[in-house]
C-alpha cells in the first residue's frame, strides 16, 4: 500500500511539475539556457576538482586492468538496470509499440543475458533505446527551464533534474528491503564505469570548457527528445560567454 502511495504521490509531482514548466514553453526556449551561469561555473569547477581526483584516476585503473569484454558486460548491467525507465517512459509517451518491445527486451536481458551482462535482445531485433522523464515533460509540453550544474552530478536543465528524481523509485535496487548498502555499490561502481567510458571524450573538451560540455549536453538532450530528428535552427550554438567570467 505505502508503495503505491508513494506511485501516486510521484506522479501527482511529475503533474504538477509538468503544469508549471508549461507555462514556460510558451516562450522562446533561449530564455531559459543559463541564468544562472556564475554560479554555475564555479559548482562546475568543484565538480572538474572531483573528477580531477576521484572519478578520473579510478576509471583509468579500472580501464587499465579490466579487459575489455568484461567492461562490456559490466556497461550491459548498468544499462539494464536503468531499462525499467525507459519503459514506463515509452508507454507515458504514447510509444506503445516501443513500449512493449522494451518489456521484451528487458525480459530477455535479465534472463538469458544474466541480469544484463550479455545483450542477447539485440540479436532478435530488439534494439536498446532511451527515453526518460525529461522527456516525457517535453513531450507533454514542458519548457527546459534553467540550466544548472549540481555538485557531483553534473549539468541538466531543471526539466531534466526533475525527471531524474521521478526515476528514482524505478531504480530496481531501491526495490529491496534495507538495500542501502546495495545502492550505495552500485552507484559507485557505475560512477566508476562511467568515468571509464568517457575516457576518450575527455580529450574532445577544447577552449571554454564549461561552454563545451554544457552545449554538448544541451545538444544531445535536444537530439534525444526529438527522436533523433536534426532541428537546424539550435539555439545553443551562439551562446557567448558572458561578461561576468571574461
Amino acid at each position: 500500500m505505502y508503495r503505491h502511495l508513494k506511485s501516486f504521490k510521484l506522479g501527482f509531482f511529475i503533474l504538477l511539475i509538468a503544469n508549471i514548466l508549461s507555462a514556460c514553453a510558451t516562450a522562446p526556449e533561449k530564455q531559459f539556457q543559463d541564468p544562472y551561469e556564475k554560479t554555475n561555473r564555479q559548482i562546475y569547477a568543484f565538480n572538474q576538482g572531483v573528477d580531477k581526483i576521484v572519478l578520473k584516476p579510478a576509471g583509468q585503473v579500472y580501464a587499465a586492468i579490466t579487459p575489455d569484454i568484461v567492461q562490456e558486460g559490466v556497461g550491459n548491467f548498468f544499462d539494464n538496470l536503468s531499462y525499467p525507465n525507459t519503459v514506463v517512459n515509452q508507454f507515458l509517451q504514447g510509444k506503445v509499440g516501443e513500449g512493449f518491445a522494451g518489456i521484451g527486451r528487458l525480459g530477455l536481458n535479465t534472463t538469458l543475458g544474466i541480469g544484463g551482462i550479455f545483450d542477447v535482445a539485440s540479436g532478435f531485433g530488439l534494439k536498446a533505446d532511451r527515453e526518460d522523464f525529461g522527456q516525457t515533460l517535453s513531450a507533454w509540453g514542458a519548457g527546459t527551464g534553467p540550466y544548472i550544474v549540481v555538485p557531483v552530478f553534473g549539468g541538466f536543465t531543471f526539466r531534466d533534474s526533475v525527471g531524474q528524481v521521478a526515476a528514482l523509485p524505478l531504480l530496481p535496487q531501491n526495490w529491496v528491503g534495507n538495500g542501502q548498502n546495495l545502492v550505495i555499490g552500485l552507484a559507485v561502481g557505475g560512477a566508476v564505469e562511467t568515468s571509464a567510458s568517457l575516457l576518450e571524450a575527455r580529450k574532445l573538451v577544447t577552449g571554454d570548457k564549461y561552454l563545451f560540455t554544457r552545449d554538448a549536453y544541451l545538444q544531445r538532450r535536444q537530439f534525444l527528445i526529438a527522436d533523433g530528428v536534426q532541428n537546424e535552427e539550435d539555439p545553443f550554438l551562439d551562446d557567448e560567454p558572458s561578461r561576468d567570467n571574461e
